[in-house]
């Protein structure tokens, strides 16, 4: 039984296609996935890539762990649901509950009381103090745990760490890469991610004046369905030359995007727990400027596979963009492929996250 906090797919949902596809035939035959019915139902969903892999995929009204269910009244319903949750595990009876996200962790110890042999939680965030404070009690009802970095694993506490394991995420290799040698014109940069207020839209955009406008922009996805956004298009119109920056929005052509870009930007103003747009990158054989913290300071090697810059910082994220040339690009998207091959494929990510399970292994 796979739990799960929306029905997106973005970084962590994209993550839970890498976890079905990684199960043996011996679990994916009977596996079940459980995704939410709190938010609103995704333009791009999840449950449409799980049932297009013949997944078995129920809506459940799940108790996720949000931050705008803090008042008397949503926490009530949240303690409803995860009675309501617990009994459903009763009826079904899994031999085992994988809890996507930390979000998903009130169930944790649920699964315990009622019997499920195995619980595992995957903690694809990095905790502050007053989320250990409320996850870390419940993350005990797990009987492993896996991280998707080192910044991620030591977040947790100390107690934590002993039952954890990190497994990096990964990605598929394009069916076909499109070599950057076969580019030219002005440099093409794309950034795709939700436009949360933490995800450094604006920063980039202020670096993108700084910088003189150095090629061209294209913006991928949209506000989340909850939690505060910013509003790109508003800032793209405030720039000098807002004919430099396409605003695309929502899509799903990914990877038609990647194949036109020369360089993956993330800006994030706030450590990334991964950063799973740029082992994307990567796979498609287009370096990445990132900012230098959390999970994407292991991922990007400034000056190699990539650039980086302090979190937060547009003057040194203008000076990188105005730095970069042709000839510089392409160099570091051969690395960038070559790191993706050693790092962060999929058969890779199977071979891991099977042994970090105990799944029986059929890679």
């Amino acid at each position: 039984m796979f739990v799960h906090s929306s029905d997106e797919l973005y970084g962590a949902d994209r993550i839970v296609l890498d976890i079905h596809d990684a199960l043996p035939p011996a679990w994916r035959d009977r596996a079940e996935f459980w995704l939410p019915t709190d938010v609103r139902h995704d333009a791009h969903p999840l449950c449409v890539a799980l049932r297009e892999r013949s997944a078995t995929v129920h809506h459940v009204n799940l108790p996720i762990l949000r931050r705008s269910y803090r008042s008397p009244r949503a926490l009530l319903g949240l303690v409803g649901r995860t009675l309501a949750s617990g009994w459903r595990l009763v009826r079904v009876r899994p031999a085992g509950v994988y809890l996507t996200t930390s979000a998903t962790f009130a169930l944790a110890p649920v699964a315990r009381a009622v019997g499920v042999p195995l619980v595992v939680g995957h903690v694809q965030e990095i905790w502050s103090r007053s989320d250990a404070a409320v996850l870390g009690p419940l993350a005990r009802g797990c009987h492993r745990l896996l991280t998707i970095s080192g910044p991620v694993l030591e977040a947790l506490p100390t107690r934590l760490r002993e039952r954890a394991t990190t497994v990096l995420n990964a990605t598929r290799s394009p069916a076909r890469l499109v070599p950057l040698e076969e580019h030219d014109g002005p440099l093409r940069f794309v950034v795709a991610s939700r436009w949360n207020a933490w995800k450094g839209h604006a920063t980039l955009l202020r670096a993108w004046d700084l910088a003189g406008s150095p090629g061209h922009l294209t913006v991928l996805g949209g506000p989340p369905p909850n939690g505060e956004s910013v509003d790109v298009r508003a800032l793209v119109a405030a720039l000098e030359t807002p004919g430099s920056v396409e605003v695309v929005g929502e899509t799903t052509a990914m990877e038609d995007h990647l194949d036109r870009a020369d360089v993956v930007v993330v800006p994030s103003d706030q450590p990334e727990p991964f950063g799973l747009v740029a082992a994307e990158a990567f796979a498609h054989g287009r370096p990445v400027v990132a900012s230098a913290a959390g999970g994407l300071a292991d991922v990007v090697t400034h000056g190699q596979d990539g650039w980086t810059y302090p979190l937060g910082d547009a003057s040194a994220l203008a000076d990188v963009l105005a730095g970069l040339d042709r000839p510089t690009v392409v160099t570091a998207g051969r690395r960038a492929r070559e790191t993706y091959e050693q790092r962060f494929t999929a058969h890779r990510y199977a071979r891991e996250w099977q042994a970090a399970v105990g799944a029986p292994a059929d890679v």
